[in-house]
């Protein structure tokens, strides 16, 4: 951690977590340039072509920082090599009551039960369209929180059609703990009657849009053997690009005696990282080497990044792990992944 964001992040954990987010993600949205000035630098060049896509390099913003897309130029400057943006739901939504977000600093860690708060998908579409960014965008679709589950189809397709034409990749949100039922998609059945109905209306896409745009599913890490077997064959069956593993988790390792052990929501950061790690290496099992697998969940460091690549992952994502560490672990991630 450089000593100037030591000192940023002294004065922002002085505020509670969200407040401390919303203050960065306005400073990077109003001010892109003098926000990220400090920190900003060459990125790393280790260009790899995944997806049909140019990655500048493989470390990538996880979704759920810039949920509405609204620092694309900042993240840029930083060095990521690709950004995802979302949970972006149909409608605007305002998520869970507040507070709803909680840091772990002795364990780098958080808990969150946000709920996909986000303006909507039209607020994204717009500040996507009027953004200068031009790497590779990654945009995560989910459902509203007042949508049934036997209706959640019809919020993913809605969003599906509105963020083709502009993204680099879409990512299906399947596994957030803080929408309720929303894990359940993940059960083989529903799974393959969501992913039969997405890939459909993606060729469909394919026809109006002149282009297929790849598409990804998240899933959790408290899923078993079984799970993710099931999760495996049908991303094969339907024609899936690629699986984000993993989520948050609703497990609480290593916490067993702390004092926000109890509070609800999805765990992120380090104490997720053996739990992601071992999902993502039971994936790569599954699905065999040629097929896209991207690893998030606790990386803290260049060595966690590697781990994650050991692990099976072609790329790599962090988000709490930015929060504690600065903007230098983008560059020390992405250095580490191209000597690998």
């Amino acid at each position: 951690m450089s000593r100037l964001y030591r000192i940023a992040r002294s004065a922002l954990f002085r505020l509670d977590a969200e407040t401390a987010h919303e203050l960065t993600l306005h400073s990077f949205s109003r001010f892109p340039k003098l926000a990220t000035a400090p920190f900003a630098g060459s990125a790393v060049d280790d260009p790899v072509e995944l997806l049909g896509l140019h990655f500048r390099n493989r470390v990538g913003l996880a979704a759920g920082l810039d949920k509405n897309g609204e620092c694309l130029e900042a993240w840029s400057r930083l060095g990521f090599g690709f950004v995802e943006i979302g949970t972006v739901t149909p409608r605007p939504q305002p998520g869970n009551p507040r507070p709803r977000m909680f840091r772990l600093p002795e364990h780098r860690s958080l808990i969150n039960r946000l709920g996909f708060n986000n303006k909507g998908v039209d607020y994204l579409v717009e500040r996507v369209r009027e953004s200068r960014y031009r790497g590779v965008l990654g945009i995560n679709i989910g459902k509203n929180a007042d949508t049934p589950i036997e209706q959640a189809a019809d919020d993913y397709v809605a969003c599906l059609r509105k963020v083709h034409p502009l993204a680099g990749y879409i990512t299906v949100n399947i596994s957030s703990p803080n929408t309720k039922n929303l894990r359940d998609l993940q059960d083989e059945q529903k799974l393959d009657q969501l992913l039969g109905t997405l890939a459909s209306e993606r060729e469909a896409l394919a026809q109006r849009d002149g282009r297929r745009v790849p598409m990804l599913v998240k899933i959790a890490p408290d899923i078993g053997e079984a799970q993710i077997e099931s999760v495996a064959v049908a991303a094969r069956k339907h024609g899936v690009d690629g699986l984000i593993a993993t989520n948050t988790t609703i497990t609480r390792p290593g916490l067993e005696a702390h004092p926000l052990a109890s509070q609800a929501g999805g765990l992120s950061g380090r104490l997720l990282r053996p739990l992601a790690d071992a999902t993502l290496s039971a994936l790569r099992a599954k699905v065999g080497t040629d097929f896209v697998l991207v690893g998030v969940g606790g990386i803290g460091s260049a060595e966690d990044a590697k781990s994650k690549i050991k692990a099976g992952a072609n790329l790599v994502q962090i988000y709490s792990g930015f929060i504690y560490e600065g903007p230098a672990l983008v560059h020390r991630c992405a250095a580490a992944l191209s000597d690998h």
